[in-house]
């Protein structure tokens, strides 16, 4: 699994719990993330493996993932889940996402510094092997270089008034003012008091 997916050692776990749930019920896993604060919060991102995925459908992954999380109790602290589409302006996570996503403009990071930089934006020109390309500006010229899938951070399309009228033409994903999570869910506490130290497992 890349870092991209599941970046921690509890993400990675998590991942391995949640990915057979998720994808028996024909989705796929794009990210999940577990994020610190007074109250955690457990961020999952799915997708259809041909893209888009309705509100209805991550309550349905909410509820699956949730009763599978009650058995393992991976998490010791209270938490709240959270389970979104990957929105417009979507991380990529895994290697076929630059092939889906060719020709969009891309922000890749690194982990790494690759002549000298970190940080590489332009338009995606999909995969070679194991080699994420992507088209960026050098001395006012467009320049093609590759990529090592496993080299990489961070990678997200970059939100423009063309990816927003492409993907609501495609109705893959909600209007952008229907906000960013679908589906919030209290675990393992009282939604109305924030845990303390005292009320862990």
């Amino acid at each position: 699994m890349s870092d991209l997916i599941a970046k921690t050692a509890i993400d990675r776990r998590l991942a391995d719990i949640i990915t057979p749930v998720i994808e028996g019920l024909g989705f796929e896993l794009v990210r999940v993330r577990l994020m610190g604060g007074r109250t955690r919060v457990l961020q999952i991102m799915a997708d259809r493996p041909d893209g888009g995925i309705g509100v209805d459908e991550c309550g349905a992954i909410s509820t699956a993932v949730s009763a599978v999380l009650d058995v393992e109790d991976p998490i010791e602290e209270n938490y709240v889940l959270e389970v979104s589409s990957p929105g417009i302006d979507r991380p990529l996570t895994r290697l076929k996402d630059f092939e889906m996503w060719k020709g969009w403009e891309a922000r890749i990071e690194t982990t790494e510094l690759i002549d000298g930089r970190r940080r590489f934006k332009g338009a995606l020109a999909g995969v070679e092997d194991d080699e994420v390309l992507i088209t960026i500006e050098e001395a006012g010229a467009d320049l093609t270089i590759g990529l090592k899938f496993d080299w990489l951070s961070d990678a997200k399309l970059i939100l423009t008034d063309e990816l927003i009228s492409e993907m609501l033409r495609q109705k893959k994903v909600q209007e952008p003012a229907d906000g960013q999570f679908d589906e919030i869910e209290e675990i393992d506490g009282d939604e109305d008091e924030e845990p303390t130290p005292e009320t862990k497992h």
